[in-house]
């Protein structure tokens, strides 16, 4: 049977851990051989079995040092071989105990030894406390092991020291070492935000010619931005990134268009959960927002931050201290923004919502108008182009006339319509159930239909 690259490397430095383990405790102890350096075991290296692991290329490119890759062996460790682990076990005879200073703890649910920041601190200080530092940069956010959320910090036990968080690593990551495919990120509280696509296409976006104009500068960033930066030498001028505004009223194609960008130039476009980013905790907003950007710092994403107003918001006269902290809030958030150097939207119903010192950093400000009824005529005519169509006796151009409906509207109404004409075992949409839908909308803004054509 050929051997899988990825498991044998990751054995093959599980081996080395294995042997970093025993001479740490070993020069810790002062037994035979306590003389000997940790630092000096021999790294594994890649031979005809190992050349095409990922695990090697990864190390690789994110250019880890000993110290770092001994962290990443650490935290794999229970996941791939849990024994190495069980000599951390081990009681200090004096106190008829563990040693504290391996840190680590036992889990209920788990029989092995699962590491801490204390374990990954002794093993590279035992014999040398100047090396903290190097402990305190690996658990640093700033870590690429930590960008790149390979490294998990867990709490379980409310708020408690760094060094005694449980290291574990990224399902996500162990996934890829194991099989070399790297699943995509999950939303959820370490990650609030989602990968958001669309199955459409540039000629289903129907925007007023100065709108998409302004839309395809930002097209040409994505595509020549680093061109601009690098060769043409603006990175001396500029800041990184781009930042833009969408706003205008619900349903006019700002969530589209910030697709259509991403599905373009190649890029994956995330909405940012804003539910579970902002907090009334002081600092927590800051905190969670920052799991984003520093998991994006080094992608080539285009973040999106949907009805941003309850994000970045106008500050206020600082009048209380939570007034104060919103502003403080808002400096950090806007530093953030200006730091990013992707691409950055943010989305909302109002301009006048949004702080002006965001609005003075926006490299534009796109104005989605509701359309008009010409421009109507089209949405009508795109969303009614599939198998379900529009009776023949419905005049479109008067429907666009005469009911001022956004696209994402429109889309709504042929939701309603096509399973309608399904129960109906039909595929021709009457004009009954296309003025039905229109009505719904209506009533989700508190407008009154006005019926004319219902006969």
């Amino acid at each position: 049977m050929e051997t899988n690259p990825n498991i044998a490397s990751l054995y093959n430095e599980m081996d080395w851990l294995q042997k970093v383990i025993d001479q740490v405790i070993c020069s810790y102890l002062l037994q035979e051989g306590h003389e000997n350096r940790w630092q000096d075991i021999p790294l594994p290296e890649t031979d005809a079995e190992t050349e095409n692991s990922v695990y090697y290329k990864k190390i690789t490119e994110w250019d880890l040092n000993l110290y770092e890759r001994l962290c990443l062996a650490l935290i794999l460790a229970p996941q791939i071989k849990p024994e190495v682990l069980d000599i951390f076990f081990s009681k200090n005879a004096m106190y008829d105990r563990g040693f504290t200073e391996f840190g680590g703890v036992i889990n209920k649910n788990h029989s092995g030894f699962l590491p801490t920041g204390q374990t990954l601190s002794f093993l590279i200080t035992a014999v040398n406390p100047e090396l903290r530092i190097e402990v305190l940069q690996i658990l640093n956010t700033t870590n690429i092991l930590s960008k790149e959320q390979v490294l998990v910090l867990e709490n379980n036990e409310g708020n408690v020291p760094i060094l005694n968080q449980v290291l574990s690593i990224n399902e996500r990551w162990l996934n890829f070492f194991i099989t070399g495919i790297l699943p995509k990120l999950e939303h959820s509280v370490s990650f609030p935000a989602q990968q958001i696509s669309t199955k459409l296409n540039w000629d289903d976006l129907v925007l007023e010619e100065h709108v998409m104009n302004q839309v395809m500068e930002i097209n040409a960033w994505l595509n020549h931005g680093e061109t601009l930066m690098t060769e043409w030498g603006l990175e001396n001028k500029i800041k990184p990134g781009y930042r833009t505004l969408f706003y205008g009223p619900p349903g006019t194609g700002k969530t589209l268009t910030a697709t259509l960008l991403g599905k373009s130039t190649n890029r994956e476009v995330f909405r940012v959960d804003l539910s579970m980013i902002v907090s009334k905790y002081i600092g927590e907003t800051e905190k969670n927002l920052s799991k984003i950007f520093d998991v994006a710092q080094h992608k080539d994403w285009i973040l999106f931050f949907d009805e941003a107003d309850a994000l970045f918001g106008k500050r206020t006269n600082a009048s209380s201290s939570n007034d104060r902290h919103a502003n403080q809030q808002t400096g950090y958030l806007l530093q953030r923004i200006e730091d990013f150097p992707g691409v950055v939207i943010l989305a909302s119903n109002l301009k006048e919502n949004m702080d002006e010192a965001f609005s003075r950093r926006f490299q534009s400000m796109i104005h989605f108008t509701m359309p008009t009824a010409e421009e109507r005529i089209l949405l009508w005519e795109k969303a009614f182009s599939g198998k379900c169509k529009l009776s023949p006796d419905i005049d479109i151009e008067s429907i666009a006339e005469e009911y001022e409906l956004a696209g994402g509207a429109i889309v709504n109404v042929l939701r309603f319509c096509a399973l309608a004409a399904i129960q109906k075992n039909e595929t021709v949409v009457s004009q009954h159930d296309l003025l039905e839908g229109i009505r719904r909308e209506f009533k989700k803004e508190n407008k009154t239909l006005v019926v004319t054509q219902m006969n």
